[in-house]
């Protein structure tokens, strides 16, 4: 993992150089409990005392950090310059300041990791920066300090090569794990003995999780699940004309993936779907189509969901409630843009322009009456022009054979 927060440290630089700020600030307490989700990107390890890890505008990566944690700082090669310090951190940190943005140059800008939409971009916690802003107070910096995001949503959420390729085997892992799903699944096993095995198959092979283990993966069959962020049923169980879905993802070595997938439960005696069900999954189809053709740089959020939208509504099914799909990277729910309708509850993500380089999902369902929730979620990349698949794209419902039985 060092070589990739190298690649993330001189993205910083990058960014930083082009945000306007004379300084992009980590600034954190000890970090065993928990910590900025911006800290993963750049550092290896955990912090015991309060530290500022600081990217500057010419290029500098510095860290003022406690006693004890400094060397292995250095060991790294990371860091331009390691600054240890005992009794506390503010002396070193004005000095280190006061080097790194000489005078002259106009009111000085210090960006930390605050944001109102971006919880990802949020990582200060109230009680550091008013810390912060305590350290600071009488000195040219007292009113430097403004939000980050300019440096830290692109770096999280435009992708160097070492991400995808953590991505990318995060997803080959997932795809191992759906085929095993499709073998064990058989008329009479329950929710919860499939949420069950699925588990097993991702501790067995040390894969981490996604998101929270109690909800991971989501399996929903027939019309009585619970959709959504639901649990498994011990009562609910395959049956003939059941859709059978599941919303899987795992973490390898840091980074994530998100897939939903679902089957046809045949009834005795049938040879294809029934004409409901396929009517079902050329609407999704038609949907997620639509919105991947509309996902590129320079696109909107909200005009890449309208797509999908739209689609859906004109194929005669109620819309989504909720966005057609959110950045995944450290987290299957990476923060950044999202591809979501101007609700409220999205802030300013919805009309953030989409970056090459940028991981999304694109996910959408619809409910088939008395059979269950019919969804698909894929994984994309933004490319120069368009978007790339990053999951083999589920393009046709397979069947669950009547005579599959537990």
């Amino acid at each position: 993992m060092l070589a990739l927060t190298r690649e993330k440290l001189d993205q910083a630089r990058r960014l930083v150089a082009a945000s306007g700020l004379d300084i992009w600030m980590t600034f954190v307490r000890e970090t065993s409990g928990g910590g900025d989700p911006a800290l993963p990107l750049i550092l290896t390890g955990a912090l015991t005392w309060q530290s500022a890890l600081m990217v500057s505008k010419d290029g500098k990566a510095v860290a003022v950090v406690g006693n004890y944690d400094a060397e292995p700082l250095e060991a790294t090669g990371d860091w331009d310059e390691v600054i240890p310090y005992v009794r506390s951190i503010r002396e070193p940190l004005n000095e280190a300041l006061n080097r790194l943005v000489p005078e002259g140059g106009g009111p000085p800008r210090i960006g930390v990791n605050h944001s109102l939409d971006d919880g990802k971009a949020d990582g200060i916690t109230w009680g550091m920066y008013l810390v912060l802003c305590d350290y600071l107070k009488g000195t040219r910096f007292e009113n430097a300090i403004e939000s980050a995001e300019s440096v830290i949503v692109p770096l999280r959420s435009v992708k160097t090569p070492g991400e995808l390729e953590r991505i990318r085997d995060a997803v080959r892992q997932t795809d191992r794990l759906l085929a095993q799903f499709a073998r064990s699944a058989r008329i009479g096993v329950s929710e919860q003995s499939l949420f069950d095995s699925v588990q097993d198959a991702i501790d067995d092979a040390g894969l981490g999780y996604a998101w929270d283990r109690s909800g991971n993966p989501i399996v929903n069959t027939g019309p009585n699940s619970m959709v959504g962020h639901g649990r498994p049923s011990h009562q609910i169980k395959i049956a003939p004309g059941h859709i059978l879905h599941i919303d899987v993802g795992v973490q390898v070595d840091g980074y994530c993936s998100d897939v939903q997938r679902c089957w046809y439960v045949q009834e005795a005696g049938e040879a294809a779907l029934p004409e409901d069900v396929v009517t079902a999954w050329a609407a999704v189809m038609g949907a997620i189509d639509a919105g991947r053709k509309a996902l590129a740089p320079g696109a909107l959020g909200w005009q890449v969901d309208k797509a999908a939208r739209s689609a859906l509504v004109a194929s005669g099914y109620p819309q989504y409630m909720h966005a057609l799909g959110h950045q995944v990277g450290r987290a299957a729910h990476d923060g950044g843009g999202v591809l979501g309708p101007t609700w409220e509850r999205y802030g300013r993500t919805t009309s953030m322009s989409v970056e090459e380089g940028e991981v999304y999902t694109l996910e959408l369902g619809v409910m088939v009456e008395g059979r269950g929730y019919l969804g698909v979620e894929e994984m994309v990349v933004v490319t120069g022009d368009g978007c790339d698949y990053l999951t083999e794209r589920q393009t046709e419902l397979p069947l669950l054979a009547a005579d599959r039985t537990a």
